[in-house]
């Protein structure tokens, strides 16, 4: 559905970089680091997610497989752990060896030489089965039909609703949930005296963050950030009913503090049984549905992304790893590499963690699995069908020239996403008004697409 842009060059993705630099480079030794031992040491950066945590409380088993080679990690937030990947990365820094990137980045840095080419990693390592990884995942993360980045886990984006309470509300979750339905619901079951919201939702500045379901809702509403001709339409009268309900949806039924509130802080409070209904990735599931962690696990229900004009809204993406070019450790790092995203550490999280924690949406055969498939009965199926169902065809109503869903795939998006995340989040807390966000992210935008108009010689 998108026309590939033109101009996005290393000069591009390294200006885009520039304004994170000073910040990324800035005490990034020993944060979050673990490892010890003698061996080939390799430096891996890492998303603080329960995911990634709980690879490191595996590097025993790792350690074991592989005595020479000592892995020290950095883990950090995800706004934190972009900026500070991404301006080491682009700058050739070289303080990693190891790094933990989406399909965002992947094509763009594999494009200009930023990242190892892993498909002969791959193709040399027995019983590693590539074609294993859900097909779209593995698209998203290839350049010129070589995979730069192994997905650890792939997601789409749901809504996870509390079935006990709806059963006790006599309300009933529909099938294919509208925005107008969703925010219906949230406030009915709203109950704020009781520090219990109807919904809890992303507001917490960065791309990656308010601005992901955001940018599902904006899309299927019929907005989006650029039309087919790079005209920015943040202030169309699509995007603005999208930006309106997804921050009154928030503002009336949604967490105390939700401008500082990020996929962690609505996982905490959803699992702590706080909210009704909680919109965002399907990766989820692996700390929702653990009963060593969930108060709520067993009690959850899961409706697609909410729609309004489309037929889908979710989003697709893949947190995954790749080795900067920079690497003097390249074959350590693919061992480690290849540790984290093979069949046997699925297998691993799942005979020492539990099955419910086992990194979902990365490879087919993990739905195969016996164990896996008798915990993941509420929302194996959902999604599988969510993913597959992540496309622009789906989730837009027009044409755009870019690739992404819930992101802009250009090197300038992380700078772009960034500041108008912050518009929206300031929205949410109140400190300026929905239409003042909207002006000045609008203003934004405007200046990211006069370079691509004046490149296509408009």
């Amino acid at each position: 559905m998108f026309r590939p842009p033109r101009g996005t060059s290393v000069r591009a993705t390294l200006t885009a970089a520039t304004a994170v630099v000073a910040l990324a480079l800035t005490g990034c030794a020993g944060a979050g680091a673990v490892g010890g031992g003698d061996g080939e040491q390799i430096v891996v950066a890492i998303v603080s997610n329960p995911q990634m945590q709980d690879a490191i409380s595996l590097q025993d088993e790792f350690r074991a497989a592989h005595p020479g080679v000592d892995v020290r990690f950095v883990s950090l937030p995800e706004n934190e752990a972009r900026a500070k990947i991404t301006a080491s990365v682009a700058t050739g820094g070289g303080e990693f060896d190891v790094v933990m990137i989406s399909n965002y980045e992947t094509p763009m840095w594999a494009e200009n030489g930023w990242i190892e080419n892993l498909q002969p990693y791959v193709d040399a390592t027995e019983g590693y089965d590539a074609e294993d990884f859900v097909p779209s995942v593995r698209e998203a993360l290839s350049y010129e039909g070589d995979m730069y980045s192994v997905p650890f886990y792939g997601e789409s984006s749901f809504l996870a609703y509390r079935t006990d309470l709806f059963e006790q509300a006599g309300l009933e979750m529909p099938a294919n949930p509208t925005w107008d339905e969703v925010r219906e619901l949230a406030a009915e079951l709203n109950a704020p005296e009781e520090d219990f919201s109807g919904i809890c939702l992303r507001g917490l500045a960065g791309w990656g963050e308010v601005m992901a379901p955001m940018s599902t809702a904006i899309n299927t509403f019929g907005g989006g950030w650029f039309d087919e001709g790079w005209n920015a339409t943040i202030d169309s009268p699509e995007s603005r009913e999208a930006i309106e309900t997804y921050i009154d949806t928030l503002r009336t039924s949604g967490q105390p503090g939700a401008a500082t509130s990020g996929f962690g802080d609505c996982l905490t409070r959803f699992a702590q049984g706080q909210s009704a209904m909680w919109y965002d990735a399907t990766s989820m599931v692996s700390s929702v549905e653990d009963p060593a962690s969930s108060t709520v696990a067993g009690k959850v229900g899961y409706a697609p992304a909410p729609v309004a004009e489309t037929e889908s809204a979710g989003w697709l993406y893949s947190w995954s790893l790749a080795i900067p070019s920079t690497s003097e450790h390249k074959d350590a790092a693919w061992d480690f590499v290849s540790w984290m995203t093979d069949k046997e550490y699925i297998k691993l999280v799942g005979d020492e963690i539990g099955w419910e924690r086992v990194p979902p949406g990365s490879r087919l055969s993990t739905y195969e699995l016996p164990q896996y498939a008798e915990v993941s009965e509420a929302y194996a199926e959902a999604t599988l069908d969510s993913m597959n169902g992540a496309t622009q065809e789906g989730a837009m109503t027009h044409e755009v020239p870019y690739p992404g869903i819930q992101f802009v795939g250009i090197p300038e998006f992380q700078d772009l996403g960034t500041r108008v995340g912050q518009q929206m989040s300031a929205a949410i807390a109140g400190q300026i008004t929905v239409d003042e966000a909207i002006a000045q992210s609008q203003r934004y935008a405007e200046t990211v697409a006069e370079t691509y108009q004046a490149e296509e010689g408009r």
